[in-house]
């Protein structure tokens, strides 16, 4: 099993990053928008906790900056009918700590923002997850205002006519060209895509 990657990052394209290590193996590694937006530039090193998946069809990596997103991650895996792809989306839209709080406040309408959550899976969600991420929304006031920028981009796109995926896809891709200065370079370089 994969736990930890450390390596430069070769690319960062869409929601995966390559990280070749020291002994010059490439990983591939998917990561949720939130930690998209603050890793370093392609060149940097970057320390990666990672959540290895294995199935009859494919070998998958997700990779995350902290040891609260990663502990979150695995839990939402153990909800029934969540897979990767889901909980990488409830991941990309809320950071960690905002995540671990609509489930444990049942924020029915907080979780209905996610692509692929109805009103009944919401509540599904929150009625057995929310005792098992209770530990989990609490984090650092540095966490918290670095995941903030991406947030703040989506609703300000939303707010000027975005439905919430065409948003989410143009912040995804103007993080792509590296982490922006504030959320106003992140919101233009959205619009200019």
């Amino acid at each position: 099993m994969i736990s930890r990657i450390q390596g430069v990052i070769l690319t960062r394209e869409g929601s995966r990053v390559e990280v070749e290590t020291k002994g010059g193996v490439v990983y591939e590694v998917e990561v949720p928008l939130t930690v998209l937006q603050r890793l370093p530039q392609p060149g940097d090193l970057v320390e990666l906790r990672t959540v290895q998946i294995v199935t009859e069809s494919s070998v998958a990596l997700y990779g995350f900056l902290s040891v609260h997103e990663r502990a979150l991650f695995q839990r939402l895996l153990s909800a029934s009918g969540v897979g990767p792809k889901l909980a990488l989306s409830m991941m990309s839209t809320y950071s960690a700590e905002r995540l671990a709080r609509a489930l444990i406040d049942k924020d029915h309408s907080a979780l209905q923002q996610v692509p692929g959550i109805g009103r009944k899976t919401a509540e599904r969600l929150a009625l057995e997850l929310s005792d098992r991420v209770a530990d989990l929304a609490f984090i650092t006031p540095t966490e918290r205002s670095d995941v903030g920028v991406a947030q703040e981009a989506v609703q300000a796109l939303i707010k000027l006519g975005y439905n919430f995926a065409d948003a989410h896809r143009a912040v995804r891709t103007a993080l792509e060209a590296g982490t922006p200065k504030s959320a106003e370079e992140l919101i233009r370089r959205a619009l200019e895509g």
